[in-house]
């Protein structure tokens, strides 16, 4: 199986238990899960939110969080060289507000830094790259896929005028 299929199953299982009334997610993984998200970067807590947000609000799909996954381990096996990153988590307390802007654009330096913490696997469990309101930012900024907004993030590097003048110029 190919870790894309094992994603969308595990993805598939944790929607049933969700659905089924158990929203303790650090119940539903067993040890080679685990190892399976431990191999493409990836946290419980970080999987179980794409899940969560599935069951609640329809969004984002299991194809959606396959993708922005897939970037995240590209990141992890390529730039990190399947090493977890020992830099900080972007918390609540230093993530940039809602309010702040960049290039006229409310919330672009939080949806940045919560994808440049995702790129790194650096996201506190308390905060979600992919949740409603990066959701309805990248909507209202021309309907921008997730994934593709973490791949313009990557590419940039540090330079967030570089990912403003990307969504500007679409």
């Amino acid at each position: 199986m190919h870790w894309n299929d094992t994603f969308l199953v595990l993805f598939d299982r944790c929607v049933a238990h969700y659905r089924g009334g158990n929203e303790n997610f650090e119940t539903y993984y067993t040890p080679d899960d685990l190892a399976f998200l431990d191999s493409i970067g990836c946290r419980g807590r970080e999987f179980f939110d794409f899940v969560e947000d599935f069951c609640e609000d329809s969004a984002p799909s299991a194809a959606t969080a396959l993708l922005v996954a897939a970037v995240r381990r590209d990141y992890f096996l390529d730039v990190q060289e399947g090493t977890p990153s020992t830099d900080p988590d972007l918390t609540r307390d230093n993530v940039p507000s809602f309010g702040e802007e960049l290039a006229g654009m409310h919330y672009l330096p939080r949806i940045l830094a919560k994808a440049r913490a995702k790129l790194r696997g650096t996201l506190d469990p308390d905060l979600m790259y992919g949740c409603g309101g990066d959701r309805n930012f990248l909507r209202k900024h021309g309907d921008i896929h997730p994934a593709d907004f973490l791949r313009q993030v990557w590419a940039a590097g540090d330079k967030d005028r570089q990912v403003a003048d990307w969504i500007l110029n679409r």
